[in-house]
């Protein structure tokens, strides 16, 4: 699966997201991928995602992923 990245528009990656929904309610335990999302280090993200992170913000795609994974 390869997400939209985040030089598209917000619609492109809105309908991604909608997509994906529905995937994962038909197939949730197949489903995996990068989503192009960077987790960043911010101190919510923490304790679900962990203390390391490459990238210092998360971006949009990460915090789509955020809010679609709790």
């Amino acid at each position: 699966m390869h997400a939209p990245s985040e030089e598209k528009s917000d619609d492109s990656k809105d309908s991604f997201n909608e997509i994906l929904e529905q995937v994962f309610n038909h197939f949730p335990k197949y489903l995996i991928g990068d989503f192009n999302a960077k987790l960043g280090r911010e101190d919510i993200l923490k304790l679900t995602f962990g203390y390391e992170s490459l990238h210092l913000p998360t971006n949009d795609n990460g915090v789509q992923i955020v809010n679609f994974a709790t």
